[in-house]
């Protein structure tokens, strides 16, 4: 719990900026409208205070699920062992990500609002389902690219250990976190850019319902591939240098605790 929650502070506070121009990037009034390059760090507030519960949640689950799965010395089972693990662990994190998610990107889109005014705005127009819009959309974004990252992340480095003839050191196994993250965000883009429409719609809007098939339809039809793929490059780029910090802080503060 500790060392999940470490690094996820750590990650969401330090890669903050880029997570804002992605964004805006993916944001229905386009990036200059949404904000462009001011007020980069808008909705920070909101990652400060969700980041420890919702890291130290997934990463709770995700060990305990590991270690009641079937395992044993089979190395067939184990990608399925942590596809299961994580997929798991992240319905739990998203209880606590989503409503903090909300309020971050509305944040993010609109500088000039403070987080408070935001997230008591969004209450008082939409109740709690309202920080939990995008719930779904969040859920169905996280589980394919954690069915990406984490057997990519375990398998890089169980090679790379089987290479060096022992167990991997953390700043090595935070270079296997970067290019699993890396590449897991990249395939996972379009259901990102569905998750920030329907999370940025106005209440009441088609997207609103938070459908993600037609948030993606909408998508493909107004602006083709190049829409669905909306801040692929920041959005790699921050999950490369946060897998690089948050498996290799997660390793490193598990090694000092335990």
């Amino acid at each position: 719990l500790k060392a999940g929650g470490v690094a996820g502070v750590c990650v969401d506070l330090i890669l903050f900026p880029l997570d804002t121009v992605k964004t805006r990037l993916q944001s229905p009034q386009g990036f200059r409208k949404a904000g462009g390059f001011r007020g980069i760090y808008a909705g920070v507030p909101s990652t400060a205070i969700g980041s420890f519960p919702n890291a130290a949640a997934f990463f709770i689950t995700y060990e305990n699920v590991k270690s009641v799965l079937p395992h044993g010395s089979s190395s067939y089972l184990s990608p399925a062992t942590n596809m299961v693990a994580a997929s798991v662990g992240e319905v739990v994190a998203c209880l606590i990500r989503v409503p903090s998610e909300v309020v971050k990107q509305r944040a993010q889109v609109s500088p000039s609002s403070s987080t408070l005014r935001i997230l008591s705005h969004t209450l008082y127009r939409e109740g709690i389902q309202g920080l939990y819009r995008g719930y779904k959309s969040t859920v169905l974004r996280e589980i394919p690219f954690s069915l990406v990252q984490f057997p990519l992340w375990e398998s890089l480095k169980d090679l790379w250990s089987w290479k060096q003839g022992h167990v991997v050191d953390s700043w090595q196994s935070a270079v296997c976190g970067a290019f699993a993250g890396g590449f897991a965000a990249a395939v996972t883009t379009p259901l990102d850019v569905a998750k920030t429409r329907i999370m940025l719609a106005k209440a009441g809007s088609s997207n609103a319902s938070g459908n993600v098939l037609a948030a993606l339809g909408s998508i493909w039809r107004t602006q083709g591939l190049s829409g669905l793929f909306a801040g692929v490059v920041p959005r790699m780029a921050a999950i490369s240098l946060g897998g690089f910090i948050f498996l290799g802080t997660y390793e490193k503060t598990r090694q000092l605790l335990l």
